[in-house]
């Protein structure tokens, strides 16, 4: 199979993966080949392939908002047959036994490991995944459309969910990228008003024509104090601003897996009056599979920029540079 692979991890701007040849992948007992159809490009491969997070095992193959046909199963698969569309997400595999896998919290298993981190991911043109780690994609959604949901969906949907907003309530948006841009379309089909603070132009158009209530580039200018928000951003400094606009009562969820360290908090002016801070790590299988019907329901349209699977490193540029509108997706044999 053919595979942009990370063989050292460096600047987006190099260019650091290769175009290789690399060998079928076979699936294992539990697992299934997939036959890639498109992998939509994520911040968090930014994190791993520019070194924000650890390199685990390289050369590694990045990308986990996959979207392709199983082709092959490996031994006791019982859900999934040859010909069905699927996702694969982050989140690969958990122990299934500790004590927070028991609570329905598999996202902070200890032993939880990660596609196109621990293992490799989609940005190829065949790949492996658990059979119980793999979405069945809703028909109403076309292969591109479905990509970035696997990601930039779930975490979004787990960080609305996380925000606890009220019904009828005010969700402020701190940057408007892959995930803003369907949080919006969620959070505007459950009547929440929703405030965005972006400094770029296009993503505040962007905003706009999704139904955004306000947008502007500075919160001081936001029209009052907001129930609940999501930081996208992953700009520690914003913290303390988004904290500051938060009505009593109101929680803060930070959605991104790494961000720039965080400035000294005042109590009476941040915290005080029961307000929430709280951080999103990785998915459940439950979120997924909550945020693809509610996704289906909505129906949830996710914009999206093509670029051919070679071109990896250009759409992971354009990403980290934010020439893109709403989510790149890599598309194979385009």
């Amino acid at each position: 199979m053919r595979a942009m692979v990370l063989e050292r991890q460096a600047d987006i701007d190099s260019a650091p993966l290769v175009w290789r040849d690399l060998p079928d992948p076979e699936p294992g007992q539990g697992e299934v080949r997939l036959r890639v159809r498109c992998c939509a490009v994520c911040r968090t491969d930014l994190h791993v392939i520019e070194g924000d997070l650890p390199a685990r095992g390289l050369p590694r193959v990045p990308g986990h908002q996959v979207v392709g046909i199983v082709e092959a199963l490996g031994s006791d698969c019982a859900e999934l047959r040859v010909g069905d569309r699927v996702g694969v997400a982050w989140l690969r595999h958990t122990c299934g036994t500790c004590a927070f896998c028991r609570g329905g919290r598999e996202n902070l298993c200890e032993a939880a490991t990660f596609t196109g981190y621990h293992a490799d991911g989609g940005y190829a043109e065949l790949a492996v995944v658990p059979e119980a780690f793999a979405y069945r994609i809703p028909d109403a959604f076309e292969d591109n459309a479905a990509a970035p949901l696997l990601c930039a969906g779930i975490i979004g949907y787990r960080a609305l969910q996380r925000a606890e907003v009220p019904p009828g309530g005010t969700l402020a948006l701190y940057g408007f990228g892959g995930s803003a841009h369907v949080v919006i379309q969620i959070a505007r089909a459950r009547g929440l008003r929703v405030l965005v603070v972006s400094r770029d132009a296009r993503h505040a158009a962007l905003a706009k024509r999704l139904g955004a209530d306000w947008v502007g580039p500075d919160a001081a200018d936001m029209p009052g104090l907001v129930d609940g928000a999501i930081l996208f951003a992953p700009v520690g400094h914003l913290v303390p601003v988004a904290l500051t606009h938060l009505q009593k009562g109101g929680t803060l969820a930070l959605a991104g897996i790494h961000m720039t360290d965080t400035p000294p908090l005042h109590y009476e002016t941040h915290l005080f009056y029961e307000k929430n801070i709280r951080s999103v790590t990785a998915n459940t299988r439950a979120d997924g599979q909550a945020l693809l019907a509610e996704a289906a329901a909505v129906p949830v349209r996710p914009h999206v920029r093509r670029y051919p699977l070679h071109e990896a490193n250009i759409a992971l540029q354009d990403l980290k540079h934010d020439r893109m509108q709403g989510s790149g997706v890599l598309v194979v044999g385009a």
